[in-house]
C-alpha cells in the first residue's frame, strides 16, 4: 500500500491533519526532490491540503526520537511485550501510551 492508502484507512476527521502534518524522516528520505514528488503526487490525490515536511536533521530522527523515549522514566510503563501484543492486539498501544 501507499502512504495515500494509509491515510485514507484512518478516521475521517483526522486525515486532513496528517495530509496537512506529512513529517519525512530517515535517510532514505534525502533523495533529491523525493520532497517536492511526493508533495505532487499526493496532492494530486487528495482535494484538501498537502504539506510535506523535510527537515535538514531528518536522517536521525528516527534515531533521535528513539533516544528521548528511551530516556523517559515513564519508558517501561509503555514497553508492550510480545505476550501482551498476542493478547491484545495493536489495541494494547492505544491502552499503554495514550
Amino acid at each position: 500500500g501507499s502512504l495515500y492508502d494509509s491515510v485514507m484507512k484512518c478516521d475521517v476527521d483526522i486525515r486532513r491533519d496528517i495530509l496537512e502534518n506529512v513529517l519525512l524522516s530517515g535517510g532514505n528520505t534525502l533523495f533529491p526532490g523525493i520532497a517536492e514528488r511526493l508533495q505532487n503526487e499526493l496532492q494530486d490525490l487528495c482535494s484538501s491540503r498537502v504539506r510535506v515536511w523535510a527537515p535538514a536533521e531528518r536522517r536521525y530522527a528516527v534515531w533521535l526520537g528513539g533516544s528521548i523515549l528511551g530516556s523517559l522514566s515513564t519508558f517501561k510503563e509503555i514497553c508492550i511485550t510480545k505476550s501482551e501484543y498476542e493478547d491484545y492486539g495493536p489495541k494494547i498501544v492505544h491502552r499503554k501510551c495514550f
